[in-house]
């Protein structure tokens, strides 16, 4: 019997070099940046990685800062080994995440979002569908995360369409990521609505 490859909690998304010596810009996907201080060892692979360790590259957090301005909301990291731009570069587009049990504990009203994917969300009793992705508003030029707007949950339809539903406090009842469960309560309209400018764009 083999054993299973282990769940993955994603806590950042490398973007791009950011300074001459191998730092790296990236999304942030944890509301703990402080955990790169207690909690350094971290592993770099692709986004949607379902794979083992082994397949995973093994990475350490030497270095982080928040940046402000135009990247506020994002985090600045620097890996060991990783020492000049063309290695930032080469590490660009990939993922930063952890095994599972090794997530920080969190309060009983947070989720991780990368526990999100794959949770169906019912609308009362009415399953609208799974949710695949996890969006978030940005400024009109993209270069920043809009940190008082609500996620955007991506999700297909039964119906082969996506919906964006906003994953906002007003509108959850439960999340059971255990169960892959999100049951919410929608304004009325607001799943035909969602569809309908999807459908248009």
């Amino acid at each position: 019997m083999t054993e299973s490859a282990p769940a993955w909690i994603v806590l950042a998304h490398l973007l791009r070099p950011q300074g001459r010596k191998g730092e790296v810009l990236a999304e942030l996907f944890t509301d703990f940046p402080e955990r790169f201080e207690e909690q350094t060892r971290v592993f770099l692979a692709p986004t949607g990685f379902k794979g083992e360790e082994a397949k995973a590259r093994l990475a350490e957090v030497v270095s982080f800062w928040l940046p402000v301005g135009k990247n506020d909301g994002r985090i600045v990291l620097h890996f060991a080994g990783v020492d000049t731009i063309s290695d930032a570069e080469s590490i660009a587009g990939q993922d930063v995440i952890v095994p599972r049990e090794e997530r920080l504990p969190l309060d009983d009203e947070s989720v991780y979002i990368s526990e999100l994917i794959g949770c169906t969300v019912y609308d009362g009793t009415m399953s609208i569908g799974v949710v695949e992705d996890v969006q978030f508003a940005t400024t009109a030029d993209g270069a920043r995360r809009l940190t008082d707007a609500a996620p955007l949950l991506a999700v297909a339809s039964r119906d082969g369409d996506e919906v964006l539903i906003p994953f906002a406090k007003a509108f959850l009842v439960k999340v059971d990521t255990e169960g892959k469960r999100i049951e919410m309560t929608l304004p009325d309209g607001l799943v035909d609505v969602n569809r309908s400018a999807i459908g248009k764009t």
